[in-house]
């Protein structure tokens, strides 16, 4: 039998079982996992050395060594997001709403788990972590495909979570792994209509577009990472000074690092010399427009294909702006609906930035970096999702259910 619709048969199986499980059973099974991650976190580290080693060998990029790396402070966070979705509220089986209508029948809505969700990501070995306690602490199976590049990272992280899960009782194949990382594999799972009941394609533009585009079973497209951030000019420069260094440097091989700086002419010969200087001492490559070329020395120039670029490296684009009705403009026209920021002590200027930038995700004065489901209390996210239709954002708990109709009556027939 292919191993692919065997694991697919497994996880169906498993999710039958998982769908009628308490929520004292699965936060059992959660703290269980993130103790047993605990325990084998030097194999894990073994393992991921590993990877790391492969990948220098292959000429990867620091950013994406980043993304790829794990150590004992990484995985002790990744236990505690089991630990914090364990502590969140359960929605499954939650009535959202009950009418009764004029012949007698009570009808309701009532969260019930997806089922078999499918999970396609790159080197980041944190992701088979948050996605299995999200799946488990929603009632849904789920089938784990990652990147060639963290193979041996993600074989560790799924023997010890399900080492936990059996220790609780639970169906061990709650949790799989495709251990087969070629294109077939992936172009076979796109198309597993009778065992997988969602997609979630997580990583580059490459990968996401090519899940959209080629998927019969249903997506939940999660996006790149295009980020701006625009300094207006009524505002805090030493605030936009921090918030930009942050946005850009703290993690740039992530979807919500800011990969383009907007700035308002009216700031841009005080401020644009300060905060170039500051990302070039962090190492990062500037590229700017005609304007920003002329106001500091030794910049390359931005074309237009940087403009809508992600780059998830030390790089950014600098654009000089006349007002933030051109600075919404451009978000809109090149921007991915991930995270966009405005720094504004204008009122006015931070509400019309809210209203009018079509994201996921619009901040006043804070970085980018922040769309994240542990930042917004979430405990993880199984990805965030830049489309419109199910889910937006950092997804939760809540966006791995779906709802029934359930329907009373005494009798009753049309």
């Amino acid at each position: 039998m292919n191993k692919l619709i065997s694991l697919g048969q497994r996880a169906k199986e498993a999710s039958y079982d998982l769908m009628n499980l308490s929520t004292t059973e699965k936060d059992k099974a959660l703290i269980k996992m993130a103790d047993k991650l605990l325990l084998h976190y030097e194999n894990i580290l073994k393992e991921n050395k590993k990877d790391l080693e492969n990948a220098i060998k292959k000429g990867t990029s620091k950013a994406m060594l980043d993304r790829l790396s794990l150590d004992k402070g990484r995985i002790e966070d990744m236990a505690d997001g089991l630990k914090q979705v364990a502590l969140l509220s359960d929605p499954v089986g939650e009535i959202t709403s009950m009418w009764r209508r004029p012949n007698g029948l009570q009808i309701g809505k009532q969260r019930v788990p997806l089922g078999v969700i499918g999970i396609i990501y790159e080197a980041r070995p944190n992701v088979t972590c948050d996605a299995a306690g999200l799946c488990l602490k929603t009632g849904n199976a789920v089938i784990l495909r990652g990147g060639s590049e963290a193979i041996n990272s993600n074989k560790a992280i799924v023997e010890a979570l399900s080492e936990g899960i059996k220790e609780a009782g639970l169906p061990e194949r709650s949790v799989q792994l495709v251990e087969d990382t070629s294109r077939e594999v992936v172009t076979e799972m796109m198309k597993l209509n009778n065992y997988i009941d969602v997609l979630i394609p997580r990583g580059g533009a490459g990968l996401i577009q090519s899940v959209v585009k080629n998927a019969t079973v249903p997506v939940i497209e999660t996006g790149t990472g295009n980020c701006h951030v625009y300094v207006d000019d009524e505002s805090d420069l030493e605030m936009a000074r921090d918030i930009v260094i942050n946005a850009k440097t703290s993690r740039p091989s992530v979807c919500n690092a800011e990969e383009k700086l907007l700035v308002h002419e009216k700031i841009a010969n005080k401020f644009l010399p300060v905060i170039i200087s500051a990302l070039k001492n962090e190492n990062v490559e500037v590229r700017g427009d005609e304007r920003t070329m002329k106001i500091v020395d030794n910049i390359n120039e931005a074309t237009e294909e940087d403009w809508g670029k992600e780059y998830n490296d030390y790089i950014i684009s600098v654009k000089i702006v006349s007002s933030i009705d051109e600075a919404i403009v451009h978000i809109n026209k090149y921007g991915t609906g991930h995270s966009e920021a405005i720094v504004t002590n204008n009122y006015e200027n931070s509400q019309k930035f809210l209203q009018r930038i079509d994201a996921a995700a619009v901040y006043v004065n804070a970085s980018t970096r922040f769309t994240d489901g542990y930042e917004f209390g979430f405990g993880a996210e199984i990805g965030i999702s830049t489309q419109k239709l199910h889910a937006r954002g950092p997804m939760g708990l809540n966006e791995l259910t779906t709802t029934k109709y359930i329907i009373y009556g005494n009798g009753q027939i049309r």
